[in-house]
């Protein structure tokens, strides 16, 4: 059975922008099927934003087509959660609450973010998920 698992904005950009890497790897699996991600409409919308910024296009080695074929990939091998009830877990980064909820709604063990640090800072805490660095997931 695979991991369900959120992953994070800022570690499916850092897999579009970085040739090698845990953020890479971590997307190859979840092509390959060895994980099951979670998406939300919030984190949807968020990395479409995101891959969409001129200074995210100016550094990765992908054209814009290309990304949006891996981008396309990716979300259909996501399982879509609506999300019924907004915890706001108060963390430092409002916008970033959506990954803890998405992560509740759809029973995940782990959210994969390479922003630690403002997601382990919520007021609210849930001993049973874990949020870890891409490099730490993959055992590194």
């Amino acid at each position: 059975m695979s991991d369900i698992i959120v992953i994070g904005t800022s570690v499916i950009i850092s897999a579009l922008i970085g040739e090698k890497g845990a953020s890479r790897e971590i997307l190859r699996q979840c092509l390959q099927g060895k994980h099951s991600p979670l998406m939300s409409n919030a984190l949807f919308h968020d990395c479409e934003e995101v891959s969409r910024r001129k200074r995210i296009l100016d550094i990765c080695p992908l054209g814009n087509n290309e990304i949006r074929v891996l981008l396309n990939a990716f979300y259909s091998v996501c399982q879509w959660v609506p999300i019924y009830y907004l915890w706001r877990p108060n963390i430092p980064d409002e916008g970033d609450n959506f990954l803890i909820e998405l992560a509740l709604a759809g029973n995940a063990s782990q959210i994969i973010t390479n922003n630690i640090s403002d997601l382990k800072n919520a007021e609210l805490k849930f001993p049973e998920l874990q949020i870890i660095t891409p490099a730490t997931f993959l055992g590194g």
